[in-house]
């Protein structure tokens, strides 16, 4: 299955528990840190509900 990489590039200083929790399940836990996850319904319903603290690294 194909994979996605996933960028951290805002801050989660100020952003809901919700939101922290969700950039911890992702793995990511500083700015411009990188992760690659396989790219399955839930990554993407994750990336969405965080797409203002993350950028999908080509």
């Amino acid at each position: 299955m194909a994979t996605i990489k996933i960028k951290q590039t805002k801050s989660r200083i100020g952003a809901p528990a919700v939101q922290r929790r969700t950039l911890d399940s992702l793995g990511l836990r500083k700015l411009n840190h990188v992760v690659e996850h396989e790219d399955t319904p839930s990554i993407r319903g994750m990336v969405e509900k965080v797409k203002h603290l993350v950028t999908i690294v080509k």
